[in-house]
């Protein structure tokens, strides 16, 4: 079972490799994977081209890094609040929290005039932190017992935050234009700036999440039998909620809200090891980055010299992938491995 899980990994880390000379080599203007491959490795014909530096320094290149950062976040977050909530439908984007992380945002556009990367992150952050309480509290109210119940809480709770979202950015034209093709969730926009900003935030989300890992899944068998071995539920959980807040803070931070990528990845992570959290943590953060930066050539590729936003590629598989879940009640198997 290692031998073949290592064997995956690697395969996936082979993968992502060519993904990332691919959207290196996607994109507006003429120049392809050549052209990038000799203005990266420093040819001097190449890097006296400056349209070619203006499209690697300051498209191409900043996204493939934001792709990165933002598939590991969102992973890395839905895969925390599974294993916090015991609910194997837990994402960021169906249960509410990138809603909450939008609207907090849409309060700092609106009303305070934020426009700089530390303020996207500031303002998102509040919204994730508050969407996160009322996801793990929910999720301890309503138990493992019944998955879809906290699903149906996250509709409800992404309905409100949006509805009051819509509200403020009816009231501001300006901040309108500005959030619509962004709220639909794409890396079209992002910079080398942005990444850089979020990049030392994730890193810790990143450690804190390490550092969990072994109480996390001890948790799986209960809180009792947790408390037994020396661990703190309650402490453990602020650590996901810190961890949390933090991943989703970043991710609508460079991109807006993308759903389903958390969901995806997590999903497979756990069919790759359905119980040692720290071999999930490894896939869900491949898989996350491979179906993010996948979905992101395709939108470069697919209505050429146009684009779709990441979300709606993302919606078109995720969606279909929860519904087969939910009728094939594949969830249950997950749960009935713990």
């Amino acid at each position: 079972m290692l031998r073949y899980q290592a064997r995956l990994f690697w395969l996936g880390v082979l993968l992502l490799f060519l993904l990332i000379c691919l959207s290196l080599a996607t994109g507006a203007g003429v120049y392809g994977g050549r052209e990038v491959a000799g203005f990266l490795m420093g040819d001097p014909a190449f890097l006296a081209d400056e349209k070619l530096a203006m499209i690697v320094n300051t498209l191409r290149l900043p996204r493939t890094l934001a792709a990165l950062v933002v598939g590991v976040c969102l992973a890395l977050a839905a895969s925390m609040l599974q294993s916090a909530t015991r609910n194997p439908l837990a994402e960021p984007g169906l249960l509410g929290v990138n809603a909450g992380a939008v609207f907090a945002l849409v309060i700092g556009l609106t009303w305070f005039g934020v426009e700089s990367a530390y303020g996207y992150l500031l303002w998102s952050g509040m919204g994730a932190l508050l969407g996160n309480l009322i996801v793990l509290g929910l999720g301890l109210m309503v138990g493992r017992s019944n998955p879809l119940k906290l699903i149906l809480v996250g509709v409800a709770l992404s309905a409100t935050f949006g509805g009051l979202s819509n509200f403020l950015l009816l009231s501001n034209r300006v901040v309108l234009e500005q959030f619509r093709f962004w709220n639909l969730g794409s890396l079209a926009a992002s910079s080398l700036e942005s990444v850089l900003t979020v990049a030392p935030f994730a890193l810790a989300a990143l450690l804190l999440t390490l550092a969990l890992c072994r109480q996390l899944t001890l948790m799986q068998m209960g809180d009792n039998q947790a408390q037994a071995l020396g661990i703190r539920p309650t402490r453990v959980r602020i650590g996901v909620l810190l961890a949390a807040t933090l991943f989703t803070a970043c991710a609508i931070a460079i991109a807006g809200p993308i759903g389903f990528v958390g969901f995806l990845a997590a999903y497979c992570a756990r069919l790759v090891e359905p119980v040692r959290l720290a071999i999930q943590v490894r896939f869900s953060a491949l898989f996350g980055v491979l179906f993010l930066l996948g979905a992101d050539i395709l939108a470069r590729w697919l209505l050429q010299p146009f684009e779709l936003p990441n979300g709606v590629i993302l919606a078109l598989i995720g969606a279909p992938v929860l519904i087969l879940v939910v009728r094939s009640g594949g969830f249950r198997s997950l749960l009935a491995v713990k």
